[in-house]
């Protein structure tokens, strides 16, 4: 029973269509059986002629006759049973081919509907299905699957433009936190409870500015707007955001290894792939253990750019590590240290690129973080 519920709705209607072509034909073979089945037994009586007591010699040679034409008769008998037979089997056959393409013809609309769906992600929610023909079945199927993704596309861009507007409107508040701040220690001879609560409100007012930084970043990559597309060399950001960190790396005693090909170059905003980079160089910076280590390495080929950073540490679970793409999602649930949005603004971006994120919890502990971008088709700086 198992086996049979787990058949696809192309089998079952093969099997089905099988089956009917399959009754279809024994149902005839049957009919021509039964209607030749009369035989030549009859022409004469088996009592022999009307009015003769005993057996003549016309009557023994009727007799004769009716033996050969008996056995004559059981022999086509036994040669049509044997056909019909055959015929059944060939029929067998055909008939399973014959479902077989029916299916295949009748579930090709629904295949195509379901590749086309399956190709529809959140970053391409304004690709319909559009399909033509007739008004039946299968065309409502996709205008209803239509209707459903403007749906989708209308609360994904609202919940988007809500996120952006709502982080550029809490900067004006932040300013002004800010400069309330900056007039209190600026007068003479501050207390320093003041200046105390001024610094550490500074620092929460710097954590809530990266927040809402990185929720800009955020919505900018998955709204997808890359107008500034250019080639970019993945090898320079790195560089850039190893510098920006060297205090950190210093202050860590972290050994770091670059080992990128000198033209890991792929085509995209490079602003948004500066931020993808810095995440991930600031990722492996802030995570990582003192006196621990960081490698940077990257391939290049016709098709893909793929930057790997990978770093040292204790042995981390593949499922909560799967889990770091998502926004505020965090090692161990630590909810200070780390806005959460690091590695989620990494896959935004890339998956705004064509490209993907890959995290993989190292055997010998520590995090390997991948990323492949399509390559660059022209050279840097063109």
């Amino acid at each position: 029973m198992k086996r049979l519920r787990s058949r696809t709705v192309g089998t079952r209607f093969t099997i089905l269509y099988a089956v009917v072509f399959l009754l279809s034909g024994a149902g005839l073979l049957v009919l021509a059986f039964l209607l030749s089945g009369g035989g030549v037994s009859d022409v004469v009586p088996a009592g022999g002629l009307p009015g003769q007591g005993g057996l003549t010699a016309a009557q023994q040679r009727v007799r004769e006759l009716e033996g050969r034409l008996a056995a004559v008769h059981a022999q086509q008998s036994r040669q049509l049973l044997v056909g019909a037979l055959l015929a059944l089997i060939v029929m067998a056959v055909v008939s399973l081919l014959l479902g077989r393409v029916l299916a295949m013809r009748v579930l090709r609309p629904l295949r195509l509907i379901t590749a086309v769906t399956r190709r529809i992600s959140a970053d391409s929610l304004d690709r319909r299905l559009a399909v033509t023909g007739p008004s039946d079945e299968v065309k409502d199927l996709a205008d209803t699957i239509d209707e459903l993704l403007g749906r989708l596309e209308t609360s994904f861009t609202a919940q988007r433009r809500f996120a952006a507007n709502a982080s550029h409107e809490l900067r004006t508040p932040l300013a002004t936190m800010r400069a309330s701040l900056d007039v209190a220690v600026a007068k003479p001879d501050p207390a320093p409870s003041t200046v105390a609560l001024a610094a550490r409100l500074r620092r929460q007012l710097d954590r809530v500015d990266h927040l809402l930084d990185g929720f800009l970043v955020l919505a900018r990559a998955q709204h997808g707007a890359l107008a500034d597309a250019a080639p970019v060399d993945l090898a320079e950001f790195a560089d850039a955001a190893l510098r920006d960190r060297s205090a950190d790396v210093r202050r860590k005693g972290l050994r770091v290894t670059v080992d990128l090909p000198p033209a890991t170059a792929t085509v995209g905003s490079p602003a948004l792939l500066a931020r993808l980079v810095g995440n991930v160089v600031d990722n492996a910076v802030t995570h990582n253990e003192n006196g621990g280590w960081i490698e940077i390495t990257g391939s290049v080929n016709a098709q893909e750019t793929v930057l790997i950073v990978e770093t040292g540490g204790p042995v981390l679970d593949q499922r909560e590590v799967d889990r770091l793409a998502q926004p505020f999602e965090r090692l161990g649930g630590e909810r200070t240290g780390s806005s959460g949005l690091g590695l989620s603004i990494v896959a935004a971006v890339a998956a705004a690129h064509g490209g993907r994120l890959a995290l993989l919890a190292r055997p010998e502990g520590g995090l390997r973080v991948a990323i492949t971008l399509p390559a660059a088709k022209v050279p840097v700086g063109t």
